[in-house]
């Protein structure tokens, strides 16, 4: 297992996990929500048998992962998951490195690649379709019902579950958003060792409340959030696996969404895996990225 390392960016001191640094290759692989970046390591394992230096960083309000002001406030706004993402690159000097992402990690990675034109060399999004950072955006009545965490985030008893009762909160959509037994304890118990960040809470509401424009924005990101609005057209190659029993963003929320893409664009669902393929079925994943990654 690979131990942290940290980094500092103009805005966070970042955690991050690395596995093979002199890989000729580089792949940043970026967790979800609720989730951590431990997450990976089984894809990672399969990346760096082939050459891959992997590096997975740890969100902001995730782990160990910190502000370095006090005053900085406490976003958890989608422009701010890319703008971060930059910074980590920038900060460690990589040169278009192959970007994955699940869930919050997939609009961190997309976003990041919707603010710099080469950001990456590859993009891989898993169980989130491209072009949803529009509070606007139309959502069928089912994937309504699967919001439903979100809007209860936005009120007073949402807000006092997710301080006070976190670890049955996030276990409860573990529980729910994929095949009944499909992980075991001590994977859920690590992974809610990111909750116990003393900004997850803040970071988490405002992400969901921000999304959907009930809260505003931090100030400094309204650059960004002009850039990403409307939603650019990448011409990165991007791969999205989308697992067919996800019943957190159901499996046609990501169908559709090519003319998002100038370049290639492949998308790929994955039979009995829900919302968390990386965990459910990590050599899938990693010979899909891998197959994605050797060819056009």
């Amino acid at each position: 297992m690979s131990h942290y390392a940290f980094v500092s960016t103009p805005v966070l001191n970042i955690a991050y996990l690395e596995w093979n640094p002199r890989g000729r290759q580089v792949a940043v692989l970026v967790h979800g929500w609720p989730d951590g970046p431990e997450s990976w390591s089984a894809v990672a394992e399969h990346l760096v048998a082939t050459g891959y230096r992997v590096l997975c960083p740890t969100l902001r309000g995730f782990g160990q992962t910190r502000f370095i002001d006090p005053l900085t406030p406490r976003s958890g706004q989608l422009a701010a998951l890319g703008r971060d993402l930059l910074d980590f690159i920038d900060a460690l000097r990589l040169d278009q490195p192959v970007l994955v992402g699940h869930d919050w990690g997939a609009r961190a990675v997309a976003n990041a690649c919707g603010l710099r034109h080469h950001a990456a060399a590859r993009l891989v999004m898993l169980s989130v379709g491209y072009g949803s950072n529009d509070p606007s955006q139309q959502i069928s009545l089912i994937q309504a019902r699967n919001y439903w965490y979100h809007w209860y985030m936005a009120t007073p008893r949402g807000e006092r579950t997710l301080v006070e009762d976190r670890v049955a909160f996030t276990r409860l959509l573990w529980d729910t958003w994929s095949p009944a037994g499909w992980y075991a304890e001590a994977a859920f118990a690590q992974a809610a060792e990111a909750f116990d960040n003393p900004d997850w809470a803040a970071v988490v509401l405002h992400s969901y409340r921000h999304r959907w424009g009930f809260v505003e924005g931090d100030p400094a990101y309204v650059q960004d959030e002009a850039l990403l609005q409307p939603t650019p057209v990448l011409a990165v190659p991007t791969l999205v696996l989308h697992g067919e029993a996800d019943t957190c963003n159901a499996p046609d929320s990501s169908a559709g969404r090519e003319s998002f893409f100038s370049g290639a664009y492949h998308r790929r669902l994955l039979p009995g895996v829900g919302h968390f393929p990386q965990r459910e079925a990590p050599d899938a994943v990693a010979d899909a990225i891998l197959t994605f990654c050797q060819g056009v």
